[in-house]
């Protein structure tokens, strides 16, 4: 009796070290997504007023943890089943990633005045209604992340018993939601570890000085983290096109990978905002 105990025991061990090295090798696979993930969410996620950095980081972190609750059973039955469909939906999500993307250009280049005249429209809004729009924004591109993520985990274990499929994409999940959403919140929070810092040293100190870097440092990342996000939603759906089309990717064969990815998020994206644009002139006039 005793002997079988241990000897599940066993199993148990082995399946977790199994499965704990089959992990790293899935999350090494998705490292460029989960970086452009970052980038993304972090973007997203600033802007706030101090006091609501955090609550704004929560929601969107459970709304994260309720896109893998979603997307991994459904990944898992289509791709027993309807394997097409899995490629389908990666496509459609890299079209959705590349119109944000290439829309936030758009905007900059050619409705600068607009921008403007939008800005002033949004500080007359109701902040609580603008911070609910900025969750659901926030929630909905990292459904599609979260997606190529999962999917891209469970191309490196297609081999593998289901049992240990559905422990490394999961364990991925989990890095991708509990790693990117704890470094955003050390990055919204800069600023505050600066002021500790400040407060709880001697002026003109090193650990001083350094507070007062990490607080001027803030307004630059974030700015910053608005190009950066942009860059990644076009080289994310850039890297879906190439990688379920042959076509592409002989056409672009040569090319260095990222500037290949970005050109091919952009077109997409620009070709998609201005469909968009002259769909919604239609609605208008009508």
């Amino acid at each position: 009796m005793a002997s079988g105990f241990f000897a599940i025991l066993d199993d148990i061990a082995l399946l977790m070290d199994d499965v704990a090295s089959m992990s790293k090798i899935a999350t090494k696979k998705t490292a460029g997504i989960l970086g452009d993930d970052l980038a993304v969410n972090a973007e997203k996620a600033t802007g706030f007023v101090s006091s609501r950095e955090l609550p704004v980081l929560w929601a969107i972190t459970k709304g994260s943890f309720v896109n893998k609750i979603i997307i991994l059973p459904v990944v898992f039955i289509l791709n027993f089943y309807l394997p097409i469909a899995i490629k389908i939906i990666l496509i459609l999500g890299g079209v959705f990633l590349a119109y944000e993307g290439a829309e936030k250009i758009i905007e900059f280049l050619f409705h600068k005045k607009s921008n403007v005249k939008f800005a002033e429209e949004l500080n007359e809004k109701d902040p609580a209604i603008l911070e609910k729009e900025k969750i659901k924004s926030a929630i909905t591109t990292d459904f599609i992340l979260s997606l190529e993520i999962v999917i891209i985990a469970l191309s490196t274990v297609l081999t593998q018993p289901i049992s240990k499929q559905i422990a490394v994409v999961s364990v991925v999940a989990l890095i991708a939601t509990v790693g990117v959403y704890g470094l955003v919140a050390l990055i919204v929070r800069m600023d505050d570890a600066g002021a500790f810092l400040i407060r709880k040293s001697k002026e003109n100190s090193v650990t001083y000085k350094f507070g007062h870097f990490l607080i001027k440092l803030l307004p630059l990342i974030i700015k910053s983290l608005a190009v950066v996000g942009t860059i990644a939603l076009l080289l994310v759906s850039g890297g879906i096109f190439v990688h379920n089309s042959h076509d592409l990717h002989d056409l672009f064969h040569g090319w260095p990978e990222l500037l290949r990815d970005f050109t091919i998020g952009l077109v997409v994206g620009t070709i998609v905002a201005f469909i968009v644009l002259g769909i919604k002139k239609l609605f208008k006039k009508k």
